[in-house]
């Protein structure tokens, strides 16, 4: 079983819900955690957008990278440039992967168009979780 963490900045809204999918995708295939280099805790909007689509993350925790720094893991999927940057050395075998999705938390507008950029952005992870666990896994 292949152990998959995914970061970003503050381990709120898109590794949140990149945990989610993956974990759906992938199955019994990996074990995947999420973290930040910052914990900024769980998005409430990104519980609720997961909840839209069947999974439920609200027992999710926000985590620090460095919380995971025994585990070996297989792979490492940054979702935003600063924890790219950011990013600390881990093991050679982690292989490395990057896609800077657009952080919906910083949407703004009345409450339909930043859930609507919480959709859009959802979709967007969902797409890139399912081809990742079907090209990778």
């Amino acid at each position: 079983m292949k152990k998959i963490l995914v970061l970003c900045t503050g381990n709120s809204c898109r590794s949140q819900i990149a945990e989610g999918y993956l974990q759906k995708f992938a199955g019994n295939k990996a074990s995947v955690y999420s973290a930040g280099v910052e914990t900024h805790g769980v998005n409430p909007r990104a519980v609720n957008i997961m909840k839209e689509d069947g999974i439920d993350i609200s027992s999710h925790t926000s985590n620090h990278m460095d919380e995971y720094k025994d585990i070996n893991f297989d792979i490492v999927i940054t979702v935003c440039d600063n924890a790219k940057e950011r990013c600390p050395y881990f093991p050679a075998r982690a292989e490395k992967f990057h896609y800077n999705f657009p952080d919906p938390a910083k949407a703004t507008g009345t409450e339909e168009e930043i859930t609507s950029e919480f959709r859009r952005v959802r979709e967007m992870i969902k797409n890139y979780s399912e081809n990742f666990v079907r090209e990778n896994l």
